[in-house]
């Protein structure tokens, strides 16, 4: 007889998810992103991070005054995991599962890469006007926004 208690593959891809999380250096929000394609097949993954190629001992990782705040320069998981996508493979589709709702500018990068349904953990800052405006985006183009649903693995690995 198969095992019973094996995890299905939203809480599989949102478990990679949150690993990825783990890459992040940002000390207060540490984001994951995992796209899965309709084979159930990982097409890429990605975490909060500084650009490629710049020092992130360079950058701020606060919220500071002008140029010295992260905000200016963090690319966000959903956008890394975009980007991080093999060339010329399709998104289209294709499912993302990310640790915390997508702002507004990740919201424009799903729907243009065809990405059709986002499974997320948390959607803390519901009410800010880009999340308002990511949920806008993304209910016109027709992508499903789903809440995580299912276990969430231990992410404290220490523990």
């Amino acid at each position: 007889m198969k095992r019973l208690d094996y995890i299905n593959w939203d809480e599989y891809f949102m478990g990679v998810a949150i690993l990825s999380a783990k890459r992040s250096k940002d000390p207060s929000t540490q984001v994951g992103a995992c796209i899965a394609d309709q084979d159930n097949k990982v097409v890429s993954l990605g975490y909060n991070g500084m650009p490629r190629g710049i020092s992130d001992d360079d950058l701020p990782w606060n919220k500071g005054e002008d140029i010295n705040n992260k905000y200016l320069y963090v690319c966000h998981a959903e956008f890394n995991a975009i980007l991080n996508t093999r060339a010329g493979a399709s998104l289209k589709g294709c499912r993302i599962y990310v640790t915390l709702f997508p702002c507004n500018e990740c919201a424009k990068a799903v729907i243009q890469t065809g990405i059709s349904e986002i499974i997320y953990l948390d959607d803390k800052y519901h009410e800010d006007i880009n999340m308002r405006a990511s949920r806008h985006m993304l209910t016109l183009a027709g992508v499903k926004l789903t809440p995580f649903v299912g276990k969430v693995l231990n992410p404290n690995f220490d523990e």
